[in-house]
């Protein structure tokens, strides 16, 4: 069987998208699947390429188990949008991003946004904490494990 292959993508990859990461590589871990699945994260912009989560998200991450190990890079789309068969924004701006670095129909196929999925909230994005308080990188949390969640079953179903 060959691996679905998700690409979680915010602005700097320092807060959102990696979370999003860890969120989907314990969801995906606790199911059992985790050798059906290649989970990623990269960022629209390179401010932060080559550094570790921001330390205030690693906080409240370890706190709900989760552990941000990944390191910020930007989205490659020479590599990216034949590499991932779902690419998933955070944001707005972010899909905007993304979808200006289309090729063609069958890249943009690939992109949705990580409120797509969500169950419980009826967030149109995953707000960015960068500049917000301890709330917000629980808010984040709380989206994230909903919408991944949700993105488990979709993949599971379609599976």
């Amino acid at each position: 069987m060959e691996k679905v292959k998700i690409l979680f993508v915010c602005l700097g990859n320092i807060c959102r998208s990696p979370s999003a990461e860890a969120v989907m590589k314990g969801l995906v871990k606790k199911s059992g699947k985790s050798k059906t699945f290649e989970i990623d994260s990269a960022g629209t912009a390179a401010w932060h390429a080559g550094e570790q989560a921001d330390s205030r998200m690693q906080i409240h991450a370890r706190k709900r188990g989760y552990d941000l190990t990944s390191i910020s890079r930007k989205v490659d789309p020479d590599f990216d949008f034949d590499h991932f068969d779902y690419i998933i924004a955070m944001d707005e701006q972010n899909m905007t991003d993304l979808q200006d670095m289309v090729e063609n129909e069958e890249q943009r196929l690939k992109l949705h946004m990580m409120t797509d999925f969500s169950g419980n909230y009826s967030y149109n994005h995953i707000p960015d904490p960068y500049y917000g308080g301890d709330n917000g990188f629980e808010l984040v949390l709380d989206l994230l494990e909903d919408a991944c969640g949700g993105l488990l079953t979709h993949l599971t179903d379609e599976q």
